[in-house]
């Protein structure tokens, strides 16, 4: 009984009250007639909250977002569905979604009744501007009479995950294709069997047809050599982010998580095989290259490792090219990282600060070592410095001793 009273509106409170006063004044009168309209005036907010209280069995509810996963500043569709699995007309329905509140205002909205197996639906937009993985729902439904006289608060327990990336700036493809796709070790090229066979032949091995053998190479090499039918050399990457709260202020963080971000999703649309390392040793991947890096810089924070132990010996532990996103660093730190470079496989540097003075000497030490560094100071000047990586010959800026390429225009 007091659940049921406590469903009541304030009309249904006075209906109950009404009603009872007209029950006393009945049987004080006494007057049946007035009886009769006190039971009425009791029983009918009474039976409407009875009925309203079974709704929470009557429905289920469906949400989906579209997409799951978008860049900061973007909006996602949210679509809420509720069927009503009985075979029972519901009444009006008030429902209001929860959201965090950085991702806006609780949409609220109004459902008229449903038809026994029917269903409704309403789609609503949110967006945040800030990277993160939020959760949607669950959702509240207040169930309300045709007369006002209750209102039965349910609430789901599904909930939704909008994954928020952080912003992804489009970068051009390398000017110079040879340099980055194919000159190197790392590089991605096709040797067929005709034409090429002085190039690419191979050692014999247990279990080779005798008729590939390639007579000329073995006699070149000394050594029985087959022809190669074919040879893939796919293009492999390492993308390295230094998360270490003493190498960024809280701007610059946000901007090195960017720029990790924009250069990931470059090189899956390029279809480099790549992997994502970060201070504390390579991430381990959950699905595809985009889908784990997009997943870890949402959430990422700063870390307090101070040395780049971990991250340097996980770099060093694969084939392919590096690129790598900087803060300040010292030049011994410099030193180490640039260590971890494999053979003469592209070395590339992003060193995000706001003061180029203060990053020079780690830029010396990796240029030194046969490392491409440019300087970023400012979002805006990640395109250029990203297009001057691969330049090659660009505009440069002295410090000391040492020629480090800059972001500017």
């Amino acid at each position: 009984m007091r659940t049921l009273l406590g469903a009541l509106t304030v009309r249904g409170r006075s209906f109950v009250t009404a009603g009872a006063a007209a029950l006393i004044c009945g049987l004080l009168i006494p007057e049946p007639d007035l009886l009769r309209i006190g039971a009425v005036l009791m029983a009918l907010p009474l039976l409407s909250a009875f009925g309203s209280g079974r709704a929470r069995y009557r429905l289920s509810c469906v949400r989906r977002v579209t997409p799951s996963r978008l860049p900061a500043g973007q909006t996602a569709a949210v679509t809420i569905r509720l069927v009503n699995v009985s075979r029972l007309r519901t009444g009006l329905l008030l429902a209001d979604d929860t959201v965090p509140y950085a991702l806006g205002s609780r949409p609220r909205f109004v459902f008229e009744g449903i038809g026994g197996g029917g269903w409704r639906e309403y789609t609503y937009e949110l967006g945040a501007d800030s990277r993160g993985r939020y959760t949607i729902g669950p959702l509240r439904v207040r169930v309300a009479d045709s007369f006002g006289l209750v209102s039965i608060t349910r609430a789901f327990t599904s909930t939704s995950t909008l994954t928020v990336t952080p912003v992804i700036v489009p970068l051009s493809r390398p000017p110079l294709a040879g340099s980055w796709l194919g000159d190197s070790d790392s590089g991605r090229r096709s040797i067929a069997a005709s034409g090429d066979d002085d190039a690419a032949p191979r050692a014999y091995r247990t279990g080779d047809s005798l008729h590939r053998v390639h007579w000329r190479s073995t006699a070149r090499y000394g050594e029985l050599m087959v022809r190669r039918e074919e040879q893939f050399w796919r293009n492999t990457a390492s993308l390295f982010l230094d998360g270490r709260r003493s190498a960024h202020s809280g701007a610059m963080f946000e901007l090195a998580v960017t720029a990790a971000a924009s250069i990931g999703v470059h090189l899956a649309g390029e279809g480099f095989d790549a992997r994502f390392v970060t201070e504390l040793g390579e991430v381990p991947r959950q699905g595809s290259f985009r889908d784990t890096l997009l997943d870890t810089l949402a959430v990422l924070q700063p870390s307090r490792v101070i040395h780049l132990e971990a991250g340097i010996k996980a770099l060093g532990s694969a084939e392919g090219q590096l690129i790598a996103v900087l803060g300040e660093l010292s030049a011994g730190q410099a030193q180490e990282l640039a260590a971890a470079r494999r053979g003469n496989a592209p070395a590339l540097a992003l060193i995000l600060s706001e003061d180029e003075r203060s990053v020079a000497p780690g830029a010396r030490a990796l240029t030194g070592a046969g490392w491409r560094v440019a300087v970023v100071t400012e979002a805006a000047r990640l395109p250029a410095a990203w297009e001057e990586l691969h330049r090659g010959v660009a505009r440069s800026s002295t410090i000391g001793s040492g020629t480090v390429g800059t972001g500017g225009a």
